[in-house]
């Protein structure tokens, strides 16, 4: 006896299924549209390094951002990985207001780790997904000149210009940058400069049209206790305003931004770096992920 059901259609539900990706990738196409020929800095960091499924989740969003033709220059960071390898040489780290106090031993592992170790793994895994990656640091053609930042710092930069035609040539040429946040000095030596404001420098200096960080929070909070605070999209005004509440590594990130946008970097991005694809997810949807900064009057989805 019939029960007036018909059988599940297997076909159906793979049509529908493949309906579903296919409007992913139409929402996709406006912002494809908007951003192709862009450049996107990113900052890589925090807990994306070293999470095998987020390492592979970032190094495919890399690869489909250039694939589409945006331009993603990467900026990597390296501070636990620096911070072990000195504990294995017995050198203790030391941070002052935040910021790594280098010697002239510190400053040769800072060498060894960022370029000599981590930047040559996300050139490799960028590589496996089909990025035309090439790994540089900031010393290589005199990418990043910085002056001493602080004299109880030692060899801790400032990044007082930037090659921007070094980049560009690179990204003419239709490769992917990986650059590890090392400089050379103003007149000698070499310095250990902060990832996350060596990107800002880069961004502002090339005029990109994005800098994102990937970071270990969901975004910027109104409330740094409060999760339920969380921002999703903040002009600059208030950006200045919010930053006169905020304290610890959240504050010279956003310093950043805020500089940053000023020098005419259209929009920048906080983004939860343990979330897969969250670059994808904002950058080609309208909802978004973590927080987004604007230039004020800036009220484009």
């Amino acid at each position: 006896m019939s029960s007036g059901h018909t059988q599940p259609n297997a076909v159906k539900a793979r049509i529908a299924n493949s309906m579903g990706k296919a409007s992913i990738l139409m929402e996709a196409l406006p912002y494809i549209q908007r951003f192709r020929g862009k450049i996107i800095v990113i900052k890589y960091g925090g807990s994306t390094m070293e999470d095998p499924e987020l390492r592979e989740s970032f190094a495919g969003d890399v690869a489909l951002l250039a694939a589409v033709g945006i331009h993603p220059v990467i900026v990597h960071g390296g501070g636990p990985q620096i911070s072990e390898a000195m504990v294995k040489e017995g050198i203790t780290p030391e941070w002052i207001e935040g910021y790594r106090v280098t010697d002239e031993a510190t400053i040769r592992v800072v060498q060894r780790v960022l370029i000599g170790e981590i930047n040559a793994d996300i050139v490799r895994m960028l590589g496996d997904h089909g990025a035309a990656a090439i790994g540089i640091s900031g010393i290589d053609g005199g990418l990043l000149i910085a002056k001493a930042k602080d004299t109880r710092l030692g060899f801790v930069g400032e990044v007082v210009r930037v090659n921007v035609d070094m980049v560009r040539n690179l990204l003419e040429d239709g490769m992917v940058p990986v650059i590890a946040p090392v400089a050379r000095g103003e007149v000698s030596g070499v310095y250990n400069t902060n990832g996350d404001l060596a990107a800002a420098s880069i961004a502002s200096a090339l005029g990109a049209q994005k800098l994102v960080y990937l970071t270990d929070v969901e975004g910027v909070y109104a409330d740094k206790d409060d999760p339920s605070t969380l921002i999703g999209r903040l002009g600059l005004s208030g950006l200045r305003e919010l930053l006169k509440s905020i304290t610890g590594g959240m504050l010279p990130k956003l310093e950043s931004v805020a500089e940053a946008i000023d020098s005419g970097v259209v929009r920048a991005h906080i983004l939860d770096g343990r979330v897969q694809h969250a670059v994808l997810l904002e950058i080609f949807t309208r909802e978004g992920v973590g927080t987004m900064i604007t230039q004020d009057g800036d009220e484009r989805a």
